[in-house]
C-alpha cells in the first residue's frame, strides 16, 4: 500500500503524531480519510515533513512555510537558493564576528590556515548567489 497511517508517518519522519496532526490542521500536509475514519498519508508526505523541518531549522515560522507551499509562490528550487543565500550571509556574519574577537596574531594564524582555493570557492559562491 502506498499510504501510511499517522503512526507509520511519524516513525518514518521522526516527528510526533501530534506534530503531524498540527501540520495537517494548518494545511501543510494533506490527508485522506477512510470509510472507518482512519487517516492515510501519501508517502510523499515523508519528504514534505523533512522539508518543513529543514525550513524551521532555518528560522522560518509555519506561516512562512505555508506560504511557500502555496502554488502561486516560488518553486522549491527558488526557495532552496534563498535558503543558501541566507545561510551564506549568516556564515559571513559568524566569520566576521569570530575574526573581530581575535587579536592580530590569532587573525593572521587563522588566515594562513584558509587555503586560496577555499577563498576562491567562497567568492565564486557569493557571485553566483548574488546574480
Amino acid at each position: 500500500m502506498d499510504k501510511l497511517k499517522i503512526g507509520e508517518l511519524a516513525s518514518a519522519t521522526g516527528v510526533t503524531k501530534r506534530t503531524i496532526d498540527y501540520y495537517t490542521n494548518l494545511g501543510l500536509l494533506s490527508v485522506e480519510r477512510s470509510a472507518s475514519n482512519y487517516r492515510y498519508y501519501d508517502k510523499t508526505m515523508i519528504e514534505r515533513i523533512h522539508w518543513i523541518e529543514k525550513q524551521k531549522q532555518l528560522g522560518k515560522c509555519l506561516d512562512e512555510i505555508h506560504n511557500m507551499l502555496s502554488p502561486t509562490e516560488q518553486t522549491h528550487e527558488e526557495i532552496d537558493i534563498q535558503d543558501i543565500r541566507l545561510q551564506m550571509r549568516k556564515l559571513e556574519q559568524d566569520v566576521t564576528m569570530l575574526m573581530g574577537n581575535l587579536d592580530d596574531k590569532e587573525r593572521k594564524k587563522l588566515r594562513k590556515k584558509v587555503s586560496p582555493e577555499s577563498v576562491a570557492l567562497m567568492q565564486s559562491l557569493l557571485l553566483i548567489l548574488n546574480n
